[in-house]
């Protein structure tokens, strides 16, 4: 009989004969620790591993003798005790966590082609040769919700969604109520050496489709509105202000990287997933590592058709450089790493009527149709719109409205209009033509040269204006709390703004005017409002709707110039000597800069307390301010001026790169207090080894 049969034995007979309101305090803390484990030890068997060791009634039994023990002694509940799966008291709001890594997203490929032209940036990125090898490592990609898991000495203490990938929401309560997310994770009999003393774990949440398929047919019996698809259900039930109601859902989890982590973690993505199972995380069974890339998008091509057979929703594959130091080399764009992609599936099709043709105006006047469909459900989501692009892309295809057309959500998301079913036409369709006016302001539309889209170049446009606020105000621009379509149009309508800078000057008793607007409403506004006054840079020159110019773009202008004023006299050919932006992008901001009333904006910005400045958090890309361009540093050991971020941070504000792992790439190793084998791996390597002294004279060189 192993110890923990043993234990079982012994504390099953004991809570059938001993009342928890007759165990005295200085009894309890023992009698809990020794309960938590039995239970999550039993628990694991059951819902982890299939392969329960003792009956329902009696895990029950020891199951509701914790939980009283618990309500009697509070205090004494362990983080990681079994019945913190149950949910907890609700919430008022989430709070907002700031991610010590930011969670990427992922670059897509839709075909083998781009997959294989994907591989070769890579290898060229690595400067590698004909003979060199480049391992991946592909993993099927879990049509869920991202989080990340924070365990400290082995206990989770946090978890947060992915959010905006550099904030996301604290919804603890709700993941400990996931029975696949370990509470507590130990090395065990299998792994080398202690688990990290802080770890972070990112993986996805997700619905399996027969417990999804068991929560509609619990509500369709009892009455209740049914859900439509598991992804957008498993993401509603992870934000339920009340862990009880997430507790219900029955939800799952798979891991599949690391965050920060304290230690040495394994040196490839294949290692990483190993490593993670052995902490007691559930791994995706599928996942794995290939030499060749041909095999990779074999894998890739074959689960196109295999994913029905799954029992969760997959959106796609995910291949990964599988060498860790080849990932810290090839780093990452503004959004997205390198070194991975996600070959998307084709999207799911139907067909069904085109009603109607309709245009909206965008924020810089581009003038796009929109398809008014017949509803029909696309991979578990009604379809009533859809994009045609442009007229061209409606003339090309034949597209008539009255048509039978066949739609497609294009990655899962966005649906479209392919084209007809000419076959079903029956004589009715009408063929449409881009209106001569914009339907709002009833301005001539005018085609801009070398462009197929068509404009309307009225700068009084509301429309126009209306989606230029919504994107001034969005997330990835100002990021305005509160501030949204619908307010943006009731600003915009009331004349209460009627330019950008007018948002700062918003004032208490204008806005308590406005229907729906009560006093806490006016306040969390105006809190939004002054907050945006301290954004970058890079976000004011996204935010403020420069044709063409998109975040990356935003980023890079952030970085050549000091304040926006700069932008006001360059040139077109100036700017071309920019890495990243060509003639079109240089002659857009030119062209937006010329306009009087554009500089007066910036002016106006600045008066109204907006930084227009690029702060220190903003990279430079001046080559005086970037003495370590194409370095690149490995850190060991404890430095005591400073933290290991810190002195990370210090390393990239200069243009330097750090890594991981030590490689013969890599130009310097900065040697702390208690060094790890790195330090003797760049001896090997003849890699030059700076202590915490050198380190410091050459940041200050």
């Amino acid at each position: 009989m192993t110890d923990q049969e043993s234990a079982t034995q012994a504390l099953s007979e004991k809570v059938k004969t001993v009342s928890p309101e007759d165990v005295l305090q200085a009894d309890a803390g023992p009698l809990l620790n020794e309960l938590t484990q039995v239970v999550a030890f039993h628990a694991t068997r059951y819902y982890a591993q299939d392969d329960p060791l003792i009956s329902d009634a009696e895990y029950d039994r020891l199951f509701q003798f914790l939980r009283d023990l618990e309500a009697r002694y509070p205090a004494l509940q362990r983080g990681d005790s079994p019945t913190m799966r149950v949910g907890s008291e609700p919430l008022s709001a989430f709070s907002k966590v700031e991610h010590p890594e930011r969670l990427l997203s992922l670059s897509n490929a839709f075909d083998p082609d781009t997959l294989l032209a994907w591989y070769e940036r890579c290898r060229k990125g690595l400067n590698l040769d004909e003979t060199d090898l480049m391992p991946v490592t592909v993993e099927l990609k879990i049509d869920g919700l991202a989080v990340a898991l924070t365990y400290e000495n082995g206990t989770l203490v946090r978890g947060a969604t992915r959010g905006n990938g550099r904030v996301g929401e604290d919804v603890t309560a709700n993941l400990r109520t996931v029975s696949s997310i370990p509470l507590s994770i130990s090395a065990g009999s299998e792994a080398s050496g202690a688990i990290p003393s802080r770890i972070e774990v990112r993986g996805e949440v997700y619905f399996r489709r027969s417990d999804f398929d068991r929560l509609n047919a619990g509500l369709a019996a009892a009455g209740q509105k049914t859900y439509a698809n598991p992804r957008n259900t498993a993401a509603g039930s992870l934000r339920q202000l009340d862990s009880s109601i997430t507790a219900k859902r029955d939800l799952s989890f798979f891991a599949y990287s690391l965050g920060p982590v304290t230690g040495e973690p394994p040196g490839s993505q294949s290692e990483i997933l190993s490593w993670l199972g052995v902490l007691g995380f559930e791994i995706n069974e599928h996942a794995t590592r290939f030499e060749d890339i041909a095999d990779a998008i074999a894998f890739c091509i074959t689960w196109t058709d295999r994913r029905e057979t799954l029992d969760y929703e997959i959106d796609g594959v995910v291949v990964k450089v599988d060498s860790i130091s080849s990932q810290d080399q090839l780093g990452a764009i503004s959004n997205a790493p390198r070194w991975a992609v996600a070959y998307k599936f084709p999207a799911r099709e139907e067909t069904t009527e085109l009603i109607d043709i309709v245009v909206n105006v965008g924020r810089t006047g581009m003038i796009t149709p929109e398809a008014v469909l017949e509803p029909v459900e696309i991979g578990g989501v009604t379809v009533t719109q859809a994009s045609l692009h442009n007229a061209d892309y409606i003339r090309v295809r034949d597209i008539r409205i009255g048509d039978r057309v066949i739609v497609k959500r294009a990655g899962d998301v966005i649906p479209q209009v392919l084209g007809p079913v000419e076959g079903a036409r029956t004589g009715v369709e009408e063929i449409w033509s881009m209106p001569e006016y914009c339907p709002v302001c009833n301005t001539k539309l005018e085609r801009l040269e070398g462009e197929v889209d068509f404009y309307c170049v009225s700068s009084d446009c509301p429309a126009q204006f209306i989606r230029l606020l919504e994107h001034f105000a969005s997330r990835g621009a100002m990021d305005i709390e509160g501030l949204g379509s619908k307010l943006a149009v009731q600003l915009a309508e009331t004349g209460l703004v009627q330019t950008l800078d007018d948002v700062y000057r918003l004032s208490t008793e204008a806005l308590s005017e406005l229907d729906g607007f009560g006093a806490k409403k006016v306040s969390n506004l105006l809190d939004g409002i002054a907050n945006s006054k301290s954004r970058t840079l890079g976000r004011l020159l996204y935010a403020i709707g420069i044709r063409h110019v998109g975040q990356t773009t935003a980023e890079i202008l952030a970085a050549t110039i000091q304040e926006a004023h700069e932008l006001f006299e360059v040139s077109p050919d100036a700017l071309l000597e920019t890495e990243g932006i060509g003639a079109i992008i240089a002659q857009s901001i030119s062209d937006w800069y010329s306009l009087e009333h554009n500089r007066a904006l910036i002016h106006h910005f600045e008066e109204l307390g907006v930084n227009i400045s690029r702060l220190a958090s903003e990279v430079s890309l001046t080559l005086e301010s970037r003495p370590f361009e194409s370095f690149s540093f490995v850190i060991t050991g404890t430095l005591e001026s400073m933290g290991r971020k810190e002195a990370q941070e210090a390393i990239k504000q200069r243009g330097g790169k750090v890594s991981s792992s030590v490689s013969s790439k890599t130009n310097y190793v900065v040697v702390g207090e208690n060094p790890g084998s790195k330090a003797t791996r760049a001896e090997e390597l003849g890699v030059q080894i700076l202590d915490e002294p050198e380190f410091l004279k050459l940041l200050n060189a």
